[in-house]
């Protein structure tokens, strides 16, 4: 069984050696672990102090294309290096490393295709009272979309079995996090949540650098995503809320004029009506159509995962083979 411990950096020279040092060189159940360090275009020296520290393997990007895209970089590398289970962690140490014994205990049983660590983000002292608030907002907004429990939806401290890493593709730029929950929630991957310790900040949060930077980058993420992977459930909440506002106006309208015998007016009503019921019976077949979509968006993911399993399966025998 081979663990490999990808870590997503970006100019982090400094806190790279703190962070690897603390992970753990050996875990009951597991025969192999190696560590990956993927630079997302760093101007620093990370990637000659990741070589320098003895990391398996270093990956640079040639410029910075975002967490997500990092992220992804180092899946399909740890795939493609015969990882049996993944686990992603952060190069500023915010996670403690020890828990990742927690992370990969349930894969090992079988329980689980992906395990997040929960950082009890409504007690985190580190975190302020709006971020607290956000955080739970948003676990539970994703945990809709994904049909899931979900306590912390924001944390990267995770790790996914070689089925759930085939079967991830993040496709938004700014984060995976989310992304990715909801995903393994639509593909009824079995999701597990594990209490981890989190260790004092060593720099500020790269992306939340403030409250608005946060919301106008999340909140286009979970839409995105929830829309992207439940549009007939999007669709059809708006189409009825202007389906009902339709009827509302169109009832006031036959009230004022036939029942309340108020005399002729309020076309307004009438006109306003029409426009709703029209818009809200389109909106509901743009739903239809949006799911359609996604059905042969499910049947093109599903021949990606064969390709991808097929790919990296021969990949990994290579890389047994040479060893």
């Amino acid at each position: 069984m081979k663990l490999i411990i990808q870590i997503p950096c970006y100019n982090e020279a400094e806190t790279l050696p703190e962070t690897v040092a603390a992970l753990p060189k050996s875990i009951s159940g597991i025969d192999q672990i190696e560590v990956l360090v993927i630079d997302d275009g760093s101007s620093d020296q990370t990637s000659a102090v990741a070589k320098s520290i003895g990391v398996d393997h270093v990956i640079q990007h040639p410029n910075n294309r975002g967490l997500a895209a990092t992220f992804m970089t180092g899946l399909e590398a740890c795939l493609a290096r015969g990882a049996d289970i993944i686990v992603n962690t952060d190069a500023d140490n915010q996670y403690n490393a020890g828990d990742i014994s927690k992370l990969v205990e349930p894969i090992l049983q079988g329980r689980a295709d992906l395990v997040v660590g929960d950082r009890g983000v409504t007690t985190v002292e580190s975190f302020s009272p709006i971020k607290r608030q956000l955080q739970r907002l948003g676990s539970w907004v994703v945990g809709q979309a994904a049909n899931l429990d979900i306590p912390d939806a924001t944390s990267g401290f995770r790790a996914l079995s070689r089925n759930a890493g085939l079967h991830t593709l993040v496709l938004n730029e700014y984060s995976y996090t989310l992304e990715s929950l909801i995903q393994a929630g639509v593909k009824k991957l079995a999701v597990e949540y594990v209490p981890v310790g989190t260790n004092d900040p060593t720099r500020p949060s790269r992306l939340m650098k403030s409250t608005p930077h946060y919301l106008t980058n999340i909140v286009p993420t979970i839409i995105r995503s929830y829309t992207l992977y439940r549009p007939l459930r999007v669709f059809s909440a708006i189409s009825a809320i202007m389906i009902t506002g339709g009827v509302f106006l169109g009832l006031r309208f036959v009230y004022f004029n036939y029942i309340a015998n108020q005399g002729e007016g309020h076309i307004q009503s009438l006109i306003l009506a029409a426009i709703l019921l029209i818009v809200g019976f389109q909106v509901f077949t743009i739903g239809l159509v949006a799911d359609l979509i996604g059905a042969n968006r499910k049947i093109v993911e599903e021949s990606l995962y064969r390709l991808r399993k097929l790919e990296y399966d021969q990949k990994g025998n290579q890389s047994e083979t040479h060893e």
